[in-house]
């Protein structure tokens, strides 16, 4: 893409987040890091065909007279020596220099890798999901197999490391904990799928002091005992109860989004969730009680809980003492827009609608937030308001979030390229 034809997309999508902004428009005492809209805040610092078109496997769609396949994979990072995972559609996990984003290795496996790597520092190995149905273990340093666990469906979702265990699921509603060094099974948990039509994916775990918590395509949410497996919670949550059999999203019966654990100031622990059909909801994390939900946030595919440290706005002294941002709990959705919301109450602070296709889950970066858009780029948004800052349009859209460190951010696009991405903050 030229760089004319950049500046205008750049611009068109900032004058459409300002014109579909929802809700208060205010000029906030706690600004965050971003409140001016700078020119060329992202900068593309390297990039990578990765997926082979001759090998690339799934759900195909039209698209600008090209025939992608939509891309899952976040990458994952090891800050320490710079490397940077990644699967794609073609069936393989890449192992890249984080630099210039050349391969180090390559592992193949017998179907598409979607699912987020985990890297473990300790152990210097890669934990990967793939449709496969297996969750697999390579040497980060050389791509050679560690171990093989088959679940017998899709493994779609990073797992999560705890001690020597690891915790996952697989798209047909198993949890499962596993010893990290050999592979071998601890405990597994199961519910019946559901009959009714779901959406394509699955939720992931979460993890947070002894329990694991996990959602189903059934509508139920719950919470395992991490040593034993056994219901953490009186009983399941159904967060299908009281569902509008009348709304077009009442057909859809599957809670895909993975649990966003954070603090509450009455509650200790408040897990935050939504199902596609009835909302996003708030849920005491010691006994699975429903605090809140926000019945107008339907549709909704990706949580993410938001907070920066307390700082001082441009301009004010450096003896000036710093303010506290109040924080956001980010709400993704394809039919009804990108929303923030008050952790503590459920509250719209604003919505964005979002372009055909819809969003992926939102990223923290630099103290703004970075999101994808499945026909349109990547963007860099204000949270207090959700207004553009930048983007970038490489013309295939990104189905997957980025992962971030820093100042760098990588994201994989529908074309299956991997994008380093510079951002250049403000001055202070």
């Amino acid at each position: 893409m030229s760089r004319t034809a950049l500046a205008i997309v750049t611009a068109a999508f900032a004058l459409s987040s300002c014109a579909r902004f929802e809700g208060s428009d205010r000029t906030a005492p706690d600004m965050p890091l971003w409140f001016t809209r700078p020119g060329g805040a992202l900068s593309v610092t390297a990039r990578r065909v990765l997926a082979a078109d001759s090998r690339r496997i799934g759900d195909v769609r039209e698209f600008n007279n090209r025939r992608p396949v939509s891309e899952r994979s976040v990458p994952a990072l090891d800050t320490t020596n710079g490397r940077v995972f990644v699967g794609t559609s073609d069936r393989g996990l890449y192992a890249l220099r984080a630099g210039d984003l050349s391969t180090i290795w390559r592992f193949q496996t017998a179907g598409p890798v979607m699912s987020e790597p985990l890297f473990d520092n300790e152990l210097d190995v890669v934990y990967f999901g793939s449709h496969d149905g297996a969750l697999y273990a390579v040497h980060a340093s050389t791509g050679e197999l560690v171990w093989r666990y088959n679940t017998g469906s899709a493994v779609g979702r990073q797992p999560v490391l705890s001690g020597e265990r690891l915790f996952f699921s697989n798209a047909s509603d198993y949890v499962f904990a596993i010893d990290r060094r050999s592979g071998k099974t601890i405990w597994q948990a199961h519910r019946t799928p559901a009959m009714g039509m779901e959406i394509a994916g699955h939720a992931g775990v979460a993890l947070d002091q002894n329990r694991v918590f996990a959602a189903f395509s059934d509508g139920h949410v719950a919470a395992f005992n991490t040593d034993s497996g056994a219901d953490a919670w009186p009983e399941q949550l159904d967060l299908l109860a009281g569902a509008d059999a009348n709304t077009e999203t009442a057909r859809y019966l599957d809670v895909d989004t993975t649990p966003a654990v954070a603090p509450h100031p009455q509650h200790g622990r408040v897990i935050y969730v939504a199902a596609y059909s009835t909302g996003v909801f708030a849920v005491a994390a010691a006994t699975g009680t429903i605090l809140w939900r926000n019945e107008r946030a339907l549709g909704v595919a990706d949580v993410t809980y938001w907070s920066e440290p307390p700082h001082r706005p441009e301009g004010m002294p450096d003896d000036a003492p710093a303010i506290a941002t109040a924080p956001l709990l980010l709400a993704s959705s394809g039919s009804t827009g990108l929303w923030a919301l008050d952790p503590l109450t459920g509250e719209m602070q604003w919505r964005v609608r979002v372009p055909e296709g819809g969003v992926t889950a939102t990223v923290p970066f630099a103290g703004a937030l970075l999101v994808g858009s499945t026909m349109h780029g990547l963007h860099l948004i204000s949270p207090l308001n959700g207004k553009g800052i930048d983007g970038i349009d490489p013309g295939l859209g990104f189905s997957s979030p980025p992962v971030t460190f820093g100042r760098m951010a990588y994201a994989l696009s529908n074309a299956g390229t991997l994008f380093a991405v510079q951002v250049n903050p403000p001055g202070r």
